[in-house]
């Protein structure tokens, strides 16, 4: 089996306020290069920052164990899941996707033993569709 590419591993940031976040990144000179909505992927030369604004249906912020911490760049998700997805199955572990989401990423969650959740991806180019 060919070894996939895997890119670069991103921090996932959830935050109460995601202005606030985003003015603090500023501060640190992080620029958005991606916005919508409830989420900001900043960067800064070759470093970058996921950022969600992860609050609750009663308006409180989620604790950090509700979110995901750890967000993996692939080159090609398929490939990721085609190697892992087997081994997955076997070990019985508790993982979805690849699925493309509204954020132009397709995604392949997979939850740790301890609850954390890693999250691989990779970016749908514009014309690109699954």
């Amino acid at each position: 089996m060919a070894k996939t590419e895997w890119v670069q591993i991103t921090p996932f940031m959830h935050v109460p306020d995601l202005e606030a976040a985003l003015a603090w990144f500023a501060l640190l000179g992080f620029e958005p290069t991606f916005r919508e909505h409830n989420y900001a992927y900043v960067t800064r030369g070759g470093v970058a920052v996921r950022v969600l604004e992860s609050i609750a249906s009663d308006g409180a912020p989620y604790p950090p164990h509700k979110g995901f911490a750890y967000y993996v760049d692939v080159a090609d998700i398929d490939a990721v899941y085609a190697e892992l997805a087997p081994r997955l199955r076997a070990a019985a572990a508790e993982f979805s996707g690849p699925i493309d989401q509204p954020y132009r990423q397709r995604e392949l969650m997979i939850r740790a033993p301890d609850g954390n959740v890693f999250v691989f991806g990779a970016p749908i180019r514009q014309g690109q569709s699954r």
